[in-house]
């Protein structure tokens, strides 16, 4: 059988973890305020998918390597995969109005629809859906 996690944390570098907060309830998500405090947040994705977000020192003391600037280099892109074709729209503009900027145009491929923005620590998070291919028609 296969390595299935549990449970995901994918832990990210911010510089204000406030604003960061303000940003993601924005668009639409929500915090485990029990895993917050002044150096972190638990930002909840899905039942078993959680954003750490914690500042660039905190984050730091968990890693020897040098942290990037993600507004200069890009290191991972997060995909978030959504219902519908309205839902990626919704999500990408609720984004931009709350200061994140645009990542990628809309890629429209028939079977898959997506859009991506930057975050305003510079993550890229790509938000796309894809129709099931056995009942897509090309």
């Amino acid at each position: 059988m296969a390595f299935q996690p549990s449970k995901t944390f994918i832990n990210l570098p911010v510089k204000d973890l406030k604003k960061t907060m303000d940003f993601f309830t924005k668009v639409g998500f929500e915090f485990n305020m029990q895993f917050t405090d002044d150096n972190a947040t638990s930002m909840v994705i899905n039942d078993s998918t959680y954003a750490m977000m914690l500042v660039e020192p905190f984050f730091q003391s968990f890693t020897k390597k040098e942290l990037v600037d993600a507004t200069k280099y890009t290191e991972m892109l997060i995909a978030l995969a959504v219902d519908s074709r309205a839902q990626v729209d919704e999500i990408v503009n609720k984004a931009l109005a709350a200061g994140g900027t645009p990542s990628n145009d809309q890629q429209d491929l028939g079977y898959m629809y997506s859009w991506s923005f930057q975050d305003i620590n510079g993550h890229i998070w790509e938000v796309f859906h894809m129709e099931d291919p056995e009942t897509h028609q090309a």
